[in-house]
């Protein structure tokens, strides 16, 4: 598979389980700010990051911004899961199970993020590309004590 494509392929990917976390965890959002405020809360802050990462991944030239923060998101709600099934969460929130079908898909979406990234990555490196966060405009650099009157 060309670079390219493969860059394109994981970043697909990465998009599509993006809008599925959304769309799982907004979907929990009503019932999740009755049950426990700051958990519903919680939800729909990480769906509104997964969408605008979503976003970011498709109209980046230089995504690793994007990518970082879903992979950080993600990784936060995979914790945020096993925690609240296992020890508990804060002010006593505990699920116990599953809570299917939301729980096993919103686990693989975040899981398949994070491995899209990985390869993104990899793709990246192996490839001699240096996946930078953004960049500002190229300025030429100016020395100290400068001439600007002969420009």
């Amino acid at each position: 598979m060309h670079t390219h494509a493969a860059e394109a392929t994981f970043t697909g990917l990465g998009v599509c389980c993006a809008v599925g976390n959304t769309v799982l965890h907004t979907l929990l959002v009503p019932d999740h700010l009755e049950e426990m405020f700051y958990i519903g809360v919680l939800f729909a802050v990480g769906s509104a990051v997964m969408l605008a990462v979503a976003a970011g991944l498709v109209v980046m030239k230089r995504p690793l911004a994007a990518w970082l923060t879903g992979t950080l998101v993600s990784l936060g709600m995979i914790l945020g899961f096993a925690l609240s099934r296992t020890v508990g969460l804060p002010a006593g929130y505990y699920e116990p199970g599953w809570e299917s079908p939301y729980g096993p898909l919103s686990l693989l979406v975040e899981g398949l993020f994070v491995l899209a990234f990985l390869a993104w990555l990899g793709v990246r490196i192996a490839h001699g590309a240096r996946p930078g966060l953004p960049y500002r405009s190229h300025r030429e650099p100016v020395s100290a004590g400068a001439d600007f009157s002969r420009r």
